[in-house]
């Protein structure tokens, strides 16, 4: 064995001064003295603003950053006045190269050992890839004011810009609560009569005497109590669209009326004698078969194929349940700003339940849910306690599942039932992860009961 020593000593690495650090890191960090002077400015927080370390250095941080709120309520100047941290405001800040650019920002006051404020301190992380992203699922999914996610509806997305722009009559078919108005809207709101008046009436509230002068107004004596002439609906929206629900509750009068101002684009006021020309777009909903309906001597086919140029046919919500999480966020959203109420999201117990809940009234009973539950809600979560009791009393019902003595279907069930809920109830995500066909996947899911 030699005897040669063994020198175990071990040389400290060189020391790692701060400002190294700062500048290994991906966000952007600066200091400021008392008077909001750049004292320090990393490689990161030069390559996001386009500005060099020694342009920044004795610059005020507003002349550097050029920030959307640097005038009214600037972070760092704030920490240095309260003494409190900024954590995570979003702002846009305005590069060298006069591009704006979203970043997240944290600030906070600087000490010295015995506690005096003696400057302050900002992070700030680039958002614009992450704001692409949300705007690129943003235009994905939304649609106007309707939010989506499922196959049906975004193939409905696809084609309505083209049925927008033509002159054609639609006719809408879905159940109630499918949302049938919102995509009459869209519809509108994309053609070249945006401009011009919507008018909706649903034909199934008013009775047939009343209807008719409302759609087509009347005209002084028409009537014991017309006093003066009244124009109706049609006239009102001229130039722009009228929406008919609830179409198939047209008295047999009434369709004929209608059907003569597709044909002659004309119609009489109740007591004239004198036609008005109608330049009025039509676009109908229907919530039955407008076909059993003819069958049934009940509506006019000559009326249904005039209304029937371009089709929509809307999925009831039971048949796209991979949008009810995107539909709660937007409801969540929506009565946050109404009741003033700051609630972030639902329990994963209550995202369960509403994805395996039967919803008899569509997307406008989800909605009824979600703003009860905001109104029974006093924290940032939705609880199961803050449901309506028709629906917080549905898990405590027996569930009626086919073949579950069978041990295999029994676990074909569960693992199916766990890998929805793990995917929000996306069967394309599900169907990957199960690694089956989607066809395969939705057999399955019928076969259990889960579609």
């Amino acid at each position: 064995m030699s005897n040669a020593t063994i020198n175990t000593s071990i040389t400290p690495p060189a020391e790692i001064h701060t400002n190294e650090i700062l500048d290994s890191i991906v966000e952007g960090v600066f200091t400021v003295d008392k008077k909001l002077k750049i004292t320090f400015f990393n490689k990161a927080a030069e390559t996001i603003t386009g500005v060099s370390k020694e342009e920044a250095i004795g610059q005020y941080c507003f002349e550097a950053l050029r920030s959307n709120i640097c005038e009214k309520s600037c972070p760092i100047a704030e920490s240095l006045k309260t003494g409190k941290n900024t954590i995570n405001q979003k702002v846009n800040i305005l590069r060298r190269d006069g591009k704006q650019l979203p970043v997240s920002v944290n600030a906070s006051a600087l000490r010295s050992e015995n506690g005096e404020i003696i400057g302050g301190v900002e992070t700030f992380r680039d958002l614009s890839i992450i704001e692409a992203l949300k705007k690129e699922i943003r235009q994905q999914y939304t649609f106007e004011d309707i939010v989506s996610k499922n196959h049906k509806i975004l193939d409905i997305f696809s084609i309505l810009p083209n049925i927008a722009e033509s002159e054609s009559t639609v006719l809408i078919q879905g159940q109630s609560g499918s949302g049938k108005e919102l995509f009459a809207r869209a519809i509108h709101n994309l053609s070249f009569r945006k401009d011009k008046p919507f008018v909706a009436i649903n034909c199934g509230a008013l009775p047939d005497n009343l209807l008719e002068s409302e759609l087509f107004g009347y005209v002084k004596g028409a009537f014991t109590d017309a006093r003066k002439d009244k124009p109706g609906r049609f006239e009102l929206a001229r130039g722009g669209t009228i929406f008919l629900d609830e179409v198939e509750s047209l008295s047999p009068a009434t369709q004929v009326k209608l059907l003569r101002v597709l044909q002659e684009k004309e119609f009489e006021p109740l007591g004239s004698i004198t036609a008005i020309k109608s330049d009025v777009r039509i676009i109908s909903a229907t919530k039955e078969s407008l076909l059993e309906l003819i069958k049934e001597k009940k509506f006019r086919a000559d009326l249904y194929y005039r209304l029937n140029v371009m089709k929509i046919e809307l999925p009831p919500l039971n048949e796209r349940k991979d949008d009810i999480p995107f539909l709660i966020n937007k409801f969540i959203d929506k009565f946050n700003h109404r009741m003033e109420k700051n609630v972030s999201n639902v329990s994963s117990d209550v995202l369960n339940l509403l994805m395996k809940y039967n919803y008899s009234g569509n997307v406008r009973e989800l909605e009824n849910i979600i703003e009860h539950a905001m109104v029974m809600c006093s924290s940032e979560e939705i609880l199961i306690e803050h449901l309506p009791n028709e629906v917080s009393t549905e898990r405590d019902k027996p569930k009626i599942k086919k073949n579950l003595h069978d041990p295999l279907n029994s676990t074909e069930y569960t693992t199916i039932l766990a890998s929805l809920n793990n995917n929000n109830w996306d069967k394309i995500e599900t169907a990957k992860e199960l690694k089956v066909h989607r066809s395969t996947l939705w057999r399955k899911m019928k076969k259990h009961g889960l579609a």
